[in-house]
């Protein structure tokens, strides 16, 4: 038989409402991000994150979204992109918007939001992740 002592039981409730307020974090990020993702994303990326043939490309399935380069990703959040990109096999020629006014918590809910949505299972992004990629982002204009 098991015995657990009250310091071990309130140590292991402590444990658990932390990992619970963790989960209802991401959580929070996933729905602000969806969010934002209506408002500024949605028309080009579509809702089923297909993006447009030629124009925009897909979110969904797309290996940059996927990847590891979170860096990539914040910049062109925040600088937009107008340059003919080649992305998993086709081009894409619509110039994509910057969004210097989102800080850095929407720029990770937005990223977190779309690397979980539809086909994707990409991880989480955080907002010291997003902060280090605008330092990086900087300094390579340097």
């Amino acid at each position: 038989m098991v015995n657990f002592s009250i310091k071990g039981f309130i140590k292991l409730a402590v444990f658990i409402s932390f990992l619970g307020m963790a989960q209802s974090g991401n959580a929070q990020n996933k729905i602000n991000g969806k969010k934002i993702f209506e408002t500024r994303c949605l028309v080009c990326h579509q809702s089923d994150g297909g993006g447009v043939p030629n124009m925009n490309p897909p979110l969904d399935g797309s290996t940059n979204v996927n990847g590891k380069d979170i860096a990539r990703l914040v910049k062109i959040i925040r600088n937009g992109y107008d340059e003919r990109v080649a992305l998993d096999g086709m081009y894409y020629n619509n110039a994509m918007t910057a969004n210097p006014d989102l800080k850095e918590d929407a720029i990770a809910d937005v990223l977190t939001y779309i690397r979980a949505s539809w086909s994707n299972k990409a991880g989480a992004v955080t907002i010291s992740q997003v902060k280090a990629a605008l330092l990086k982002n900087k300094a390579a204009k340097k």
